[in-house]
Order: structure tokens, then C-alpha cells, then sequence
């Protein structure tokens, strides 16, 4: 990467975790995280009952204990593995490289200031999720153009697009997953992040100018059949020993199907006793992948009576996954 001025800088851009597992720390998060009208997109006065009135009452304990299972000593999952891949990508590039989180700390107002202290005004920011998404990307852009516009007004940021269909991305995933796939299975699931039906069409829910052109982008769900298609072709499996699923479903709404939890449960009973899962909306493991799938769900296929489930990690800071933010990170400096 040319150094070509020093006021060029990255700011790596991911979803964020509670300061603990204390109580008050999650609800503290769940009410940010909850509240932004990228996630539930009900009107502000709905949003702050079903939010404030109703979950942060009864599932800020059972979140808790959830993110206990999968701490670690230095802490947050998410956290941890954000600061290897961003001090793995700063050893690559010679301009400054920050991390900030869309919810919690830190932030991407702290991101961003902790780049202009260093004399940046051009940064690309990277939303660190393949596929584009009303409660992933969407909102990452529109909280940072937010803070641009109060605080940092002198600041120019472009923004790295949805990279799920790239040729580079693809293989370093599927290169990523045939490295962990057990030599024996009869399935692999590819389990994505879910999101309400509605969100597939309702990619903004105020006028916030895009800062990227979305009108090639396919909705949520097409993007997902996407990157797993390439990917199993380019790992070369058979498609009868592929699915795709969607988790984390909250609320009564219509979500996208079909749901992983009852795939987990339905797959036994087709023969599927062998099953390899992974997460490729996460670019990093997570509470969603740690405990609600590697826990969780491995709990739920052996109850349904499966007999073997290996989950997959994701890319993590593998090696092959810093070169591809290095590339997508390149492209977007190349247009200031």
C-alpha cells in the first residue's frame, strides 16, 4: 500500500459488545443496540415500549449469562479477536489503522477521533460484514455520517461496500472452511444472521442520503444464496450436501426462512446425523456463533438426534482474511 500522504487512515467497523457480563453493562448495551431504528424499525414511541417497557424488564439476566459462557480472560469474544485483526492489518499497511464499534465501546465517534489525532482527514471506514444489510451496513453508514456531520465536519469517508460475491472473498472462505470441514459428514449448514422479511425490501427507514450506490446490491437474503453458492462450488461439494438457514430471530414478526434452530431439529430425522455448520455473515465469532450455535445449537441437533456436529469459526484473524481487508481497504484509498 502507497504511503502517498500521511492524512490518509482506516477505521475497521464492527457490531460491539457489552463493557461485561454484569447485568447492567448488557442492558446498558441491549438499549442501544435494540433502540437503533436499523434493528427494530418500529416507530420511536412502539420501539421504546417493546424496548424499554418490555425486553430490557426480563432479558438483559438471560443475556448475561449467555455472554458468560463464551468471555474469555481478556474479554469480550468480539473484542479480543477485533484488536488481533486490526494489530495483524497495521503490520501490512503504514498509514494509521483503528477499530470501532456500532454499539458500546468503542465507538466509531472514538474511532474516528483517535484517527484525526494522528492527523488523518481521509479515512476509509470498512463495515466489517460481507452482505448489506439494514441493521449490519446500513446502520454502521448512518451513524458514522452522523458523527462526521456533528463533530467532524473537515473528515472525508468512504465507505467499503459489500464485498459477498468477490472472487478474492470467496476464496479465502472457502479455503477457510475446507481447512476445518471434518473428513466425514453428512451436511454442511450455512447459517446467517436473520432478519425480519420487511428488511429485504426496506433498505432505509428515514432519507439519510446512501453514501454507496445499493441499486445493484440483491436484497439481504439473495446475497446470502450468493456467497454460499460460490463458495460451495468453489469448494467443490455436491449442492444435496449443503443448506442454508437463518438465526437469531427475535420478537413475533415474520423472519427470513428457514430458521435454523427448527433446521437443526428437522435434519436428523432426513438421515443428517453428521453435521458441519458455519457463519458466514460473521466475519468474526461472536455470541451468535459462540453460544447460540457451537452451544446451543450443537444441543439441539444431538436432542433432535444427531450424532456428531462440528461448528466451523470464522475468519477471524486467519492470515488469508487480513489480505482481503487489506485489498477491499486498497481499492476504496485508490478513489480519494
Amino acid at each position: 500500500m502507497k504511503n502517498n500522504t500521511s492524512k490518509k487512515g482506516i477505521l475497521l467497523v464492527n457490531l460491539g459488545s457489552p463493557k461485561s457480563t454484569e447485568v447492567k453493562d448488557v442492558r446498558t448495551y441491549l438499549d442501544e443496540f435494540l433502540m437503533d431504528e436499523y434493528v427494530i424499525d418500529y416507530r420511536w414511541i412502539f420501539r421504546a415500549f417493546l424496548v424499554q417497557g418490555i425486553i430490557l424488564k426480563t432479558r438483559p439476566p438471560k443475556s448475561a449469562a449467555a455472554y458468560k459462557t463464551v468471555w474469555t480472560e481478556e474479554g469480550s469474544p468480539l473484542i479480543v479477536l477485533a484488536e488481533k485483526l486490526k494489530n495483524k492489518f497495521q503490520k501490512l499497511v503504514d498509514i494509521p489503522v483503528e477499530m470501532g464499534m456500532r454499539y458500546a465501546n468503542p465507538s466509531i465517534e472514538e474511532g474516528i477521533k483517535s484517527l484525526i489525532d494522528k492527523g488523518v482527514t481521509d479515512i476509509v471506514l470498512f463495515p466489517l460484514y460481507p452482505q448489506h444489510a439494514m441493521s449490519t451496513t446500513e446502520t454502521v453508514m448512518d451513524k458514522a455520517e452522523e458523527v462526521r456531520l456533528k463533530k467532524f465536519p473537515n473528515v472525508n469517508i468512504k465507505y467499503v461496500e459489500p464485498f459477498y460475491d468477490r472472487d478474492f472473498y470467496i476464496d479465502c472462505l472457502a479455503q477457510s472452511l475446507k481447512e476445518k470441514l471434518p473428513k466425514d459428514f453428512d451436511m454442511l449448514q450455512f447459517s446467517y444472521h436473520g432478519v425480519p422479511e420487511r428488511h429485504l425490501y426496506k433498505l432505509k427507514p428515514n432519507d439519510t442520503p446512501k453514501t454507496y450506490s445499493t441499486k445493484n446490491i440483491k436484497n439481504y437474503r439473495e446475497q446470502c444464496i450468493e456467497t454460499t453458492n460460490l463458495v460451495v462450488e468453489k469448494m467443490g461439494l455436491p449442492k444435496e450436501k449443503t443448506i442454508v438457514s437463518f438465526q437469531s430471530r427475535l420478537g413475533k414478526d415474520k423472519w427470513i426462512e428457514p430458521y435454523t434452530d427448527a433446521t437443526l431439529k428437522s435434519l436428523p430425522n432426513k438421515g443428517v446425523k453428521k453435521l458441519a455448520i458455519c457463519c458466514p455473515a460473521f466475519v468474526a465469532d461472536c455470541l451468535e456463533t459462540l453460544e447460540e450455535i457451537s452451544e446451543e445449537g450443537k444441543e439441539t441437533f444431538l436432542h433432535a438426534g444427531g450424532k456428531e456436529f462440528h461448528y466451523l469459526p470464522c475468519l477471524n484473524d486467519e492470515e488469508k482474511w487480513v489480505e482481503v481487508v487489506k485489498t477491499l481497504c486498497e481499492e476504496k484509498l485508490r478513489e480519494f
